[in-house]
């Protein structure tokens, strides 16, 4: 592990620019989407609803081989992660959104009941006490909404939908190409676009689209993913992590989480357009280009990814990116849209995401190796960025790394 950039150097700017978020998605939270667990059924996602559960016999289930060693994995980094944070305790975002997503595929491969229930005891939770839809950080939590409803048609449930879609529709603001604000309502700051904003609500449309079957929600996304392209992605392939950000950034710098949030979310969609017997070139060209060139700044040795992809060995490998990139690459190479050159770089990602699980005082596996949350900024900023252990949006990554490159 080459040294990494000294933390305190740039902390006092760092801290500046978490709080300008802050200031704005507190700023955002006086419009936002109240949960009300006594809500009718609402329409596309409740209309015609017919209960359906996970079953072993689903393609799902059967290509993620149930029995296999990374779904054993899996099953023993949930455990873990459920013992150690009870469901009410967790808040409505993004973080805890992508464990209970992991969860919700964990489920799908394996039927244990455990899982729903914890993602089920926080959804309950957060419709008691109310959530607020108001950014796009506060969207993933909507993920294990969906799978509820799918399983319940229970309109509480389809009501977080609803939320999310209405917001993204009507509430939050747009920059002038029409890209959905990362920061949502909030009118602190010009409409600013964050790379990690396409998996934050962008799986949220996805997953929407293909339970209602209508074209909208997976319309909003490749529009919104080619707004992002127009005016993030840059000529090597790869994203920079913002636009229209009040604060300075540095050109060239590519932040590996950001890109790896992408690539998965990308490939989700393109499956669920696939499934519709459709296409969707713009975006498929879009992530053939950054492919080629996560590809290439792949580490050969340790598998794992550098949290600025183009700077190797200046700060340090990181987990979660390396964990969304296998789960991305999978996602692609399942459904076909990669070829089979991309297999040594997925089974190198995983085997680097296994070499980051230690076990804890009583022998059970601990995520470790994840960048705190990351703010826009200049270079020393994401340099100061330290590594942390057991966050929650780290191992929703591994999770769903296991859960996707099970059977390949």
């Amino acid at each position: 592990m080459p040294p990494r950039a000294r933390p305190h150097l740039s902390r006092r700017s760092s801290r500046l620019r978490a709080l300008l978020v802050a200031a704005a998605a507190c700023a955002a939270t006086a419009g936002g989407c109240a949960g009300d667990p006594g809500a009718g059924q609402p329409g596309s996602s409740g209309a015609g609803c017919i209960p359906t559960s996970p079953s072993a016999e689903d393609a799902f289930a059967r290509e993620r081989e149930p029995d296999s060693e990374s779904i054993t994995l899996a099953r023993a980094i949930a455990d873990r992660w459920i013992a150690e944070h009870p469901a009410e305790s967790l808040p409505w975002d993004w973080g805890e959104g992508t464990v209970m997503l992991s969860l919700v595929e964990l489920y799908r491969v394996t039927q244990h009941s455990p899982y729903r229930d914890y993602y089920r005891r926080y959804i309950d939770r957060h419709l008691e006490y109310g959530y607020e839809i108001t950014t796009s950080d506060r969207c993933p939590p909507a993920m294990a909404a969906l799978a509820l409803h799918e399983e319940s048609c229970a309109a509480p449930y389809a009501k977080v939908i609803d939320d999310v879609l209405r917001y993204l529709y009507e509430e939050a603001r747009r920059t002038e190409q029409g890209g959905i604000n990362h920061l949502g309502v909030s009118p602190l700051f010009e409409p600013t676009l964050w790379v990690d904003s396409l998996f934050m609500f962008g799986n949220v449309l996805v997953r929407a689209g293909e339970r209602s079957g209508e074209a909208r929600p997976l319309d909003e996304f490749s529009n919104q993913f080619q707004i992002f392209v127009s005016l993030l992605q840059d000529g090597p392939g790869l994203f920079r992590h913002a636009y229209n950000w009040a604060a300075p950034q540095d050109p060239d710098v590519y932040w590996a989480r950001g890109n790896a949030w992408i690539t998965a979310a990308g490939y989700e969609y393109l499956r669920v357009r696939a499934a519709r017997g459709e296409r969707d070139d713009a975006v498929g060209g879009a992530l053939e280009r950054q492919v080629a060139a996560v590809l290439g700044a792949q580490d050969q040795d340790s598998g794992l990814w550098w949290t600025i992809m183009n700077r190797p060995g200046e700060i340090y490998l990181e987990t979660s990116a390396t964990a969304l990139f296998a789960v991305g690459l999978a996602r692609g190479l399942r459904h076909g849209f990669l070829d089979t050159s991309v297999r040594p770089a997925i089974d190198r990602a995983m085997a680097g995401v296994r070499s980051r699980i230690e076990e804890d005082g009583s022998g059970r596996p601990v995520v470790t190796g994840i960048s705190g949350p990351t703010t826009v900024g200049k270079l020393e900023e994401y340099a100061a960025v330290e590594l942390r252990d057991d966050l929650s949006y780290g191992v929703g990554a591994v999770v769903l790394a296991l859960v996707e490159t099970s059977g390949l």
